[in-house]
């Protein structure tokens, strides 16, 4: 696996991840949706891209289907983008006709792409604004998600 670590702690969860491939590669799974939504979500939930706009003040659209169909509704709002080594956006959840959940926590997440060993360090970077709410989100499975999700870009870039 490519999860070289994933750190916590007052109000952030980072993961770091190694992958034998350069940047400019490892950035399409980012910019290209059919790409994206073969990784966003952890296997048992694959994701379905709608709308991808990666332009500052853009957004993203998605659901990930569950084991028993059950479809939860997600979206980005991109806040900054310098292809291809950085992405930033508040990430947060949606009702069923897509749109935004008051009652949930969104997430300010900062992706960077470094060269690192001959292949690209992905450094994917989830603040939230309280601790509680991190919590929360763990309590929902989000770390192992998380983990699970990135795991998948391996064999992606192997084909």
């Amino acid at each position: 696996m490519s999860v070289t670590s994933v750190d916590k702690d007052l109000d952030n969860l980072t993961l770091i991840a190694d992958f034998a491939a350069p940047v400019e590669r490892v950035w399409r799974l980012w910019a290209d949706p059919r790409q994206l939504e073969r990784w966003w979500g952890p296997p048992s939930y694959p994701a379905t891209v709608e709308e991808h706009d990666l332009t500052p003040g853009g957004e993203v659209t998605y659901y990930m289907t569950g084991p028993e169909g059950d479809r939860h509704r997600g979206w980005w709002r991109i806040t900054t983008v310098a292809e291809p080594t950085s992405l930033e956006f508040t990430d947060g959840f949606a009702d069923d006709d897509g749109k935004p959940k008051d009652d949930m926590p969104t997430i300010s997440v900062r992706v960077r792409l470094t060269e690192h060993e001959g292949g690209t360090r992905m450094e994917l970077r989830s603040l939230f604004d309280t601790r509680e709410q991190m919590e929360q989100l763990a309590a929902m499975g989000m770390e192992e998600g998380l983990k699970e999700a990135v795991g998948q870009i391996d064999a992606l870039l192997a084909a």
